[in-house]
Parts: structure tokens; sequence; C-alpha cells
């Protein structure tokens, strides 16, 4: 029977909205005054130049910017960036209110699983922790996690092989310096068969952190200029702190993070016309006041700038499944899926920093594993409600209602394996969990490592692609060793 009431199909994905669209103009028009009026001081000739070129306002090095190159770059910009895996299928998609989440990168200390000891970070942790980050089906994107004591020279180059020898997924990464980042772009392009595949297809995004909204640092400068030429897709994230480098406030601290970020877009499109950026747009950051430490968990700022991003229809990237905490512990835990939820629904797209704790200092992989099994469950949540002929099964009611009896309907049997399925939640009764062993979610996600890593490692790369590789390390470690 055909029901046209109920025949549309209904479908919402829940979302929160953190600004209404007259707010985020108001953030925007100050934004626009600051960068025309006050400006923002570039320590890189060639962007200075390239502006002013443009028709900036030239003193030095402050810039000051019109209103109508920001609004011409905000039109230029792309909305959507697609990332792609190593056998070119798209896998990441950047843009609207779609998230990916993965790890970080550059923690000095890991909470090691093994002996629950925090101690400084390894080579071989980040080699542990990207299969790691491999295994978990519901990280989408890997970073380097970890900033190893072992390897001071060309780490960040380094880090790139290993991203490369054992995952297949897109990649989120960092250079420390100018140095290393033409060769680490070389890397990719010796993956990928070629410059031109590459920006085709691109596998990899930089992650570009300028000193600050106001200082725009050479090497930051350099690198969005380089990566603008070649169409790769980068992040710029300029940072301020509320009340250290821009105004305590909300507002005026979201209008400076704001200005600092479209003056790295301007620059990019100035470059090249339609070059790939993701921005946090309005996101500053807090100091508390009281232990003079920056948390990495706080129910404040974030969901606002993201709303900025919404608001220009550009890429968002942000942070998720991080703890404050030295412990994993209630509060790891608490901080982890809090942040995780409050990313998810403001619509962030490249959601990082999966298994961070210590404000960003020490990185776990338990709670890499479990973040996995707290994302698993939000993008369960996520998929929304869908209503339509087959959800509402008006004639399997009429039909089985009254005796009471769905569990052999075809319907039941075509749909039961629809709902979400923890892979590491306990849904036992007690008697059947403690036959299994009785264990905790912490213990079976420290066996899921162990199971792991006790596997042989799968190599990704063929060993003619692996010498190229190697062949462009040894380039790099040698002239850093001069």
């Amino acid at each position: 029977m055909v029901h046209p009431q109920t025949n549309a199909n209904a479908h919402i994905t829940p979302h929160y909205r953190g600004m209404t669209d007259d707010q985020c103009r108001l953030i925007h028009c100050a934004s626009l005054e600051i960068l025309e009026r006050t400006g923002v001081q570039l320590y890189y000739q060639p962007a200075i130049d390239l502006l002013k070129k443009a028709g900036c306002h030239v003193e030095e090095n402050r810039v000051c910017i019109p209103a109508h190159l920001v609004e011409w770059a905000l039109r230029t910009a792309p909305s959507h960036i697609r990332l792609y895996d190593r056998s070119g299928k798209p896998a990441l998609q950047l843009g609207d209110r779609i998230s990916n989440f993965g790890t970080g990168s550059d923690c000095l200390h890991i909470l090691d699983h093994r002996t629950d000891e925090r101690r400084e970070a390894l080579f071989q942790d980040i080699v542990d922790g990207i299969r790691v980050a491999d295994a978990m089906p519901h990280i989408d994107f890997i970073m380097s996690m970890f900033l190893p004591s072992d390897a001071p020279v060309a780490a960040d180059v380094q880090q790139m092989e290993v991203m490369l020898n054992y995952s297949t997924k897109p990649i989120c990464f960092v250079t420390y310096e100018w140095e290393g980042t033409a060769e680490i772009v070389e890397m990719l392009e010796v993956v990928a068969g070629g410059a031109e595949q590459l920006r085709a297809r691109p596998t990899a995004i930089l992650y570009i952190n300028p000193t600050s909204g106001f200082r725009h640092n050479e090497e930051a400068l350099r690198k969005l200029m380089y990566l603008a030429e070649r169409h790769m897709p980068f992040v710029y994230w300029p940072e301020v702190g509320r009340g250290l480098t821009c105004p305590i406030t909300f507002a005026g601290a979201m209008a400076c993070s704001n200005a600092g970020h479209l003056a790295g877009l301007v620059i990019a499109q100035l470059v090249r016309e339609g070059a790939p950026v993701a921005l946090c747009t309005a996101v500053p950051f807090s100091l508390d006041m009281r232990t003079m430490v920056v948390p990495y968990v706080d129910p404040d700022c974030k969901a606002f700038g993201l709303e900025m991003s919404h608001y220009y229809n550009l890429p968002a990237f942000n942070w998720g499944g991080m703890s404050d905490s030295k412990l994993l512990d209630e509060q790891a835990i608490m901080e982890a899926t809090l942040s995780l939820y409050a990313a998810t629904m403001n619509g962030g797209n490249l959601i990082h920093d999966v298994g961070y704790m210590e404000s960003g200092l020490m990185g776990s992989l338990e709670l890499v594993v479990i973040c996995d099994e707290i994302i698993s469950w939000l993008k369960a949540t996520m998929r929304g409600l869908e209503i339509n002929e087959e959800t509402l099964a008006l004639d399997v009611i009429h039909e089985h209602a009254l005796n009471g009896d769905f569990l052999g309907a075809e319907h039941t049997r075509r749909h039961v394996r629809e709902d979400w399925q923890p892979r590491l939640v306990d849904r036992h009764n007690y008697e059947q969990w403690m036959a299994s062993g009785g264990t905790s979610m912490r213990e079976r996600a420290r066996a899921k490592i162990d199971e792991i890593l006790s596997a042989e490692p799968r190599r990704i790369l063929p060993p003619d692609v692996e010498q190229k590789i190697r062949a462009i390390i040894e380039k790099v470690l040698a002239a850093q060793a001069k």
C-alpha cells in the first residue's frame, strides 16, 4: 500500500550553530576594519611586494589590506577541498559540515600503554602510533603524533617517511622550519607518480602555524606561497591569545583571529586564484590566569569560531578527542568525548589532535583507540533520522502488530544490522563479561594496541619508491648536518 504523505524521504543531520548570521557579519566587518585600518606585519618580502602590487598600503613591513581585496579572496577560495588515499580514491571531503577525524603531531611525551609511564617520545613511537591510527576504522587521516627526542635532525622529513610507509590514509603534516618543506612535497610527488598527479589528487595537507594574527613570520609565509603556487592544500592558522596578543573579550579576540586568517587567505589567492586553504577563522586561545597554562579543552570559543568558517563557506580546521589530564582517567574520557561531540555538532571538517593529553604535550595510543569508538558513535548519531515508506513500515505494522511478533518479519531481517555496533564498548551481561575476562575499557584498548603492533608491519610503498624517498631524506640529513 502506497502512503503519499509518508513516501517523501525526510532526513536531517543534527548540528549546532554557535552564532547567527548577523553575529558573523559583525565579526567579519570588524575584521575588515582591523585589516584596513591597523593592518598586519609581514616578515617575508615577496609577500609584501605581492600585496603592494595588489593595491595595499605598505609602510616597511606593515601592510593594510583593503576590504574589497578580502571580499575578492573569499569569492575565489574554493569552498571544498578533497583529499585522496594512496590508491587515488577520494577519502576526505573538507567543506560544509562534513566531519573527518585524525590524530595530531608533535607531542613531546607519550603515556606508554605498556608501563603507564609518561616518558619522552621516541622515533619508534611514531611508527607504532601510525600503525595504530591506520588500523582504526574511524580515524580518517593521520598526523605524526610525536616529536621524537632521538631524531633531533630533520624530524619532520623522517616523520613523513613513516607516514608514507605505514598508512594509505590522507596525511596532515607539519614542517618546523622552511627547510624540509620542499623535500616533503617532493616525497609526496614521488609517491603520487609526479607533481601533476599530486596536484590533481592531493594526498596530504600542510598545517602552517604563523607567529600570530598580527605577525606573520617568514617561514610561514614562504610555505604558504610555495603551496599556493603548486595548488596544494594547506591549513593556515595564525594564533592570537586572549589578553596577550589581542583583547581578552571574545568578540574582540575573534575579530583579531579572523583578521589574521583573512590576511593569509588574501596572500594565497593573490599567488594563485583558487588556491585550496582551510582556516580556523575566529578561534583565539585562552590562558588560565591561575595556572598560566593554555587549556586545550574549554567550552568557550571553538564553537563560535567554526561558525565563521561556515559563514564564509570555507573548509574548517579544528580540534577534538583531546584532554588536559595527565592520566587516562575520568577527566581524560570526559574531555575527549565532549570535545569530539562539540567539534562534530559544530561541523568541523578536519578535526585533529585525537589522543592528545596534558594540554598538547603528551599523546596516548590508548586514548586514540578509545576515541575511535567515540567517533564511531558520533558518526552513527550524525546520520540523523530517515523517515520514508520503508522506515515507517506501516504495512509491516498492519501485518504483525496485533500478534506482537516482528522477530521473524522479513523487514526485521533486512534492517537488523543497521544499528551501531561497538568494537570496544562491552554490552554483555555480568556473567558473560566475567567469563570473557572482566576487563575495563582501558584494558581492552591496550589489548587492541598489542594485537595491532604484534602483527607483521604492513609496508605500503614499493621498494623502488622507498629507495627514492630514502634518498631524499639522506640528502636532507647531509645538508642539515653541515
